[in-house]
């Protein structure tokens, strides 16, 4: 190997490197030591606690009272946004649908 050729090697690792460590950290610091948690994220930067939460303001609005939109708002921070409720897809909302009316 020629200087120029490890010296393109050895940068390309510590890019590399870089990039994994910080290109999956959490956007928020933790709560206490103040180090970034490491975390994939699905959805290409978005916050998905955030898009859990505006989905079940979204079928709030469009069911009403037959949403139990408190209910999928606890179950979006519980879970962390893992399950996120789609409007469009009775099986992801039919926990938080009711019928009665309040």
């Amino acid at each position: 190997m020629t200087k120029y050729s490890s010296i393109f090697v050895l940068f390309t690792i510590a890019f590399v490197l870089y990039f994994i460590n910080y290109s999956f950290a959490s956007p928020y610091p933790s709560i206490g030591n103040g180090q970034k948690t490491k975390r994939l994220d699905l959805f290409g930067g978005y916050d998905i606690l955030g898009v859990c939460l505006k989905n079940c303001a979204q079928c709030k609005k469009m069911f009403g009272n037959f949403f139990e939109g408190e209910r999928c708002a606890n179950n979006c921070v519980k879970l962390k946004g893992k399950v996120i409720p789609d409007c469009e897809d009775l099986a992801s909302i039919a926990p938080f649908l009711s019928s009665k009316l309040e």
